[in-house]
């Protein structure tokens, strides 16, 4: 019986709390739907109670809901109603931020463009096509002058390690396709200019002339093959499936060579038959050197060409030893008849039969017959 009781009585202690706290809530909600009074304009407003934009989101009070029932000790009371000026002055501080953001400049797109631009380029160090024609390739093309223009054994005041960072940094901007035009139409400019100068000189001077031009060129592609060696391997080896010193050695051929070898091979026969007409060294240059641009030319005259280079000739037999035998026997009254004499290897010969005949003798006196 009192059991019955004191259920039915915290029965009705349950429902009567549920039923206060429900309409509580519904108060609360009713509190909420009701509509704001308009706020007021600006000017009423004190300078006093303006604050800068988000600083009244703070005065809003947050409305706290405990889910905790009353059988844990914690009962749930009504929330406070929600303080009209809390958000009549969260209203008026959005207001004015949008006012403080309408007054302010936008940035205008193309200031945006260009900061990012100019960013990203120092970033990544980006050679534009423009920085190469105005700043790295006039180093490269003043360089190149210098070394195909020095002279043997002359000082270059260039860097080459400039040079050499140069053009590591333009293969790897890939810039190697304008690179590698750029220096075959410059090589091939002076080689143009260099056959015109050939073609003017007179036959006395046309050899020594030749010689110059080839050597000096031999001599420059050592030191420009090297400084575009990034170049080489990166772009022309592996793109074009060629080599940059066969290239450039074959510019000479095509732009000078080609254009004297006629003119040139009966120079040079010419002063074959004229000892010491041309020097030694420079008749091996300038053989040798045709043979490195066309080994065909060989056939234009083989026996030139074997004085200076060895397998030229097929080898030689035993029937035209006779035949090789007249050919020094012409070539020895030819030094005879251009003033030289046997004098000195009669000299010799003298000389060594008196040593001979002194050893005969020594030899004989001592008894060994």
């Amino acid at each position: 019986m009192e059991e019955s009781m004191e259920e039915e009585e915290g029965g009705s202690y349950e429902a009567m709390m549920d039923d206060q706290n429900h309409n509580n809530w519904e108060a609360a909600v009713d509190g909420f739907r009701q509509p704001l009074p308009p706020p007021p304009p600006p000017s009423s407003i004190p300078a006093s109670a303006r604050e800068p934009p988000g600083g009244q989101l703070l005065a809003v009070p947050a409305v706290s809901v405990d889910r905790k029932g009353p059988k844990e000790g914690l009962p749930m009371g009504p929330p406070p109603p929600p303080e009209a000026n809390g958000v009549i002055l969260m209203l008026k501080s959005c207001d004015a931020a949008a006012a403080v953001a309408k007054a302010a400049p936008a940035p205008t797109a193309s200031s945006t463009i260009n900061i990012n631009t100019s960013t990203s380029k120092f970033l990544m160090n980006v050679i534009t096509i423009e920085d190469y024609k105005s700043t790295y390739w006039p180093k490269l093309d003043g360089a190149i002058d210098q070394l195909l223009t020095q002279s043997p054994g002359d000082y270059i005041p260039i860097s080459y390690e400039q040079i050499y960072s140069c053009v590591y940094k333009c293969v790897c901007q890939q810039h190697s396709e304008q690179m590698y035009s750029d220096l075959i139409k410059k090589i091939t400019n002076h080689l143009e200019r260099v056959s015109k100068e050939l073609q003017a000189s007179p036959p006395d001077l046309y050899i020594e002339r030749f010689n110059i031009a080839l050597g000096q060129y031999m001599g420059a592609l050592q030191s420009i093959v090297p400084l575009f060696i990034y170049m080489n391997k990166f772009y022309i080896e592996t793109k074009l499936n060629r080599d940059l010193k066969d290239d450039l050695i074959k510019l000479f051929t095509e732009h000078v060579a080609e254009k004297h070898i006629y003119s040139l091979m009966p120079l040079l026969l010419e002063a074959q038959s004229t000892p010491f007409q041309v020097t030694p060294s420079t008749m091996a240059n300038i053989v040798k050197g045709l043979y490195t641009l066309r080994p065909e030319w060989v056939q234009m005259a083989p026996t030139l060409f074997s004085k200076f280079i060895p397998n030229i000739l097929p080898p030689a037999v035993e029937s035209e030893l006779s035949e090789y035998a007249a050919q020094d026997q012409k070539f020895q009254r030819e030094l005879i008849q251009n003033g030289f004499t046997r004098g000195d290897q009669s000299r010799k010969r003298a000389g060594d039969e008196l040593a001979y005949n002194s050893s005969s003798a020594c030899a004989s006196s001592r008894g060994y017959r």
